[in-house]
């Protein structure tokens, strides 16, 4: 049995989808180093799943009357489920269909990383399509994906034991997987942070020579449409050539690679810190 381990104070039962809480307190690391609750400031509750988890056969319910700590620590809180909520983040993947054309698109982004057996790669809100293709394609010595769902993180690590999840936010990711080669920003436009924020907190993190990439397999023009169907997810925009390519030197990075097409976004850049 794997375990989830995420940060709460309570032994949630089954949930749906969307109704999985949206977790605000300490990020944490789901892998086999989490096979059981450990303890934290803020007392967590430990998800735990057979290799035949699906997170579609969590039943739903529409609020929380109580919720028994099963460690009979303390007393019970009353909590409403509408208080959380879990982002839909389908769409990274509906549209990843099985196409020659996608396919020729993840191979161009995973290309730009230059990924080598000895690397130590960095995933930022990738789909689990992107991250199949990562572990099929470029094996390396780390993988780390780090994302805001803990579904899709459960979802990943069902699949591949040997990738690192992290559930949390990208500028605090810990720095005990430093030194990364190679970080791949899959969808940008979902980090709640500027761009000065995002170079700041990877500079710290990468190796001399590292590089960055940048991507949206089908560009603007989609992410737009993406937009309007999910405003709660889409915060940001793909940057343009010149403003990357400002931020990007105040941090030590410079631009190799740009491509902004209506159906295609890469920058590639390289870190010479």
């Amino acid at each position: 049995m794997r375990s989830l381990l995420v940060p709460s104070s309570l032994f949630l039962p089954s949930l749906s989808l969307k109704s999985l809480p949206k977790l605000q307190s300490q990020p944490q690391l789901i892998g086999p180093d989490s096979s059981h609750c450990h303890r934290y400031r803020a007392s967590p509750f430990c998800l735990s799943f057979q290799s035949n988890f699906s997170c579609m056969s969590l039943c739903g319910h529409q609020s929380l009357a109580r919720a028994a700590n099963a460690s009979n620590e303390g007393a019970v809180s009353v909590i409403d489920i509408e208080d959380f909520y879990e982002k839909d983040w389908s769409f990274l993947d509906l549209d990843e269909l099985n196409s020659e054309q996608s396919k020729e698109k993840f191979d161009h982004i995973t290309s730009a990383g230059d990924i080598k057996e000895t690397s130590r790669v960095l995933v930022s809100i990738g789909s689990e399509g992107f991250v199949d293709h990562l572990v099929e394609s470029s094996p390396s010595q780390l993988l780390l994906v780090v994302h805001d769902s803990i579904f899709v993180l459960a979802g990943i690590k069902e699949k591949y034991d040997e990738v690192k999840c992290w559930q949390g936010e990208l500028i605090h990711v810990p720095e005990k997987w430093s030194p990364l080669d190679v970080v791949f920003l899959y969808f940008l436009p979902a980090l709640p942070f500027k761009l000065d924020q995002i170079f700041v907190a990877l500079a710290k993190h990468c190796s001399q020579g590292a590089r960055l990439v940048i991507s949206h397999p089908q560009g603007r023009e989609v992410l737009e449409q993406q937009r309007k169907q999910f405003p709660d997810v889409i915060i940001a925009d793909l940057p343009e050539k010149m403003t990357l390519q400002k931020v990007a030197a105040d941090h030590s990075f410079e631009m190799t690679e740009f491509v902004d097409e209506p159906g295609f976004y890469l920058a590639v850049l390289k870190f010479t810190g």
